[in-house]
């Protein structure tokens, strides 16, 4: 191993920790915690080492999809609690859709008052720099989006023919995994699109004068895409303003869920797979937010929102646009377990996450075929 891949599997080691343990707590969830070890290391306890040694196989897998888990929720909608998303979806995944597996990077270690380091001053990260790797003086970054963008820049320059399926978190978590993509493919030379699902725009400059969380990640990478159009959404429906104002101020290409619904999602696809050979894409980025299907089918999110998309209307364009297309990096965002905007209790989470797990576990796989 070469001394700058030897220094990012040191990072990695430091800065994730064993899957499922990114939300830090002493008893809530305990149970769920050890029944995930139990089904990833067939043990509840001293799974780090075990975790620790799996971290050096990472090049020898044959998996092209790594799972990173980023258990930050900063308030990405009205309930929150999508920190234990990466937690309750690789359960759901191994229970509902154990054909598929990937390689499980593990979890991003989480402050949760935090959001990216340009926020904190020097005494706040020498404080979280002690408590996280119990040196004040570390080198490595505390915030969840800056340690995800340096992890991920690490993974990408050391193993450019895998790609990674991030579980969030809030929304403001596809920013550094998507930036980081971006900037990866640019440098293969490879012309990527964003695909991306949600009942929302995401295309604030900034919310309550913060320029990065969940209402704004869209905006800001835009730069690093090869043009603003290449960003192609879906299922959006709840929003304070037209499709032409986001169409003409940012540049980007919008199918709200009523079109979707009005037109059929197979006339949809057809459309955004011209536009996507046309402009000569070669690869896909999937980011999705749970809330762009129906609040029937997702109620633990957030911001669960009433005429959305069915699970059917999304795979259908998946499908279509992974016949077409590589793709080659996706996530899966704003899943919250706990939440119960729907009244129906434990259904609708076990409802959210399995439709969740079915949307994730296709992704994944087409990132193995990649």
């Amino acid at each position: 191993m070469s001394d700058s891949k030897a220094k990012f599997h040191q990072k990695i080691e430091n800065c994730l920790c064993p899957p499922g343990d990114g939300v830090f707590t002493v008893n809530t969830a305990k149970e769920r915690k050890a029944a995930l070890r139990e089904k990833l290391y067939g043990q509840t306890e001293n799974v780090e080492p075990l975790w620790k040694a799996s971290l050096n196989t990472l090049g020898d897998s044959e998996h092209k999809a790594a799972i990173l888990g980023i258990s930050s929720d900063c308030g990405g909608g009205i309930l929150r609690g999508a920190n234990w998303g990466p937690l309750f979806l690789r359960s759901t995944l191994l229970t509902e859709q154990p054909q598929v597996s990937a390689f499980d990077l593990g979890d991003v270690r989480v402050i949760p008052h935090l959001l990216h380091d340009k926020y904190l001053n020097e005494g706040t990260i020498s404080n979280c720099q002690k408590a996280l790797y119990q040196d004040e003086n570390s080198e490595y970054h505390v915030s969840p989006l800056s340690i995800t963008e340096d992890v991920c820049d690490g993974f990408y320059a050391h193993y450019p023919e895998k790609g990674i399926f991030g579980i969030g978190g809030d929304h403001s978590i596809s920013y550094p995994l998507t930036k980081a993509y971006l900037k990866a493919k640019r440098e293969q030379g490879k012309r990527t699109a964003i695909i991306h699902f949600d009942a929302h725009t995401d295309l604030l400059v900034e919310r309550l004068g913060i320029d990065l969380c969940f209402g704004s990640w869209c905006t800001h990478i835009l730069e690093f895409l090869p043009a603003p159009h290449h960003l192609i959404q879906f299922g959006i429906r709840s929003s304070g303003k037209s499709k032409q104002h986001w169409e003409s101020t940012f540049g980007v290409k919008q199918h709200w869920a009523n079109e979707i619904r009005e037109q059929g999602a197979d006339v949809i696809v057809e459309q955004v797979i011209k536009q996507l050979k046309e402009d000569k894409v070669d690869e896909l980025y999937v980011s999705f937010d749970i809330d762009a299907l129906d609040e029937e089918f997702a109620a633990a999110t957030g911001t669960p929102e009433s005429g959305g998309m069915t699970p059917d209307e999304a795979m259908k364009i998946l499908t279509a646009l992974s016949k077409e297309f590589p793709i080659t990096g996706a996530d899966m965002m704003e899943i919250a377990p706990f939440t119960d905007s729907s009244l129906a209790g434990q259904s609708s989470s076990e409802t959210t996450l399995r439709e969740g797990a079915k949307l994730s576990a296709f992704l994944i796989d087409a990132m193995n075929k990649g």
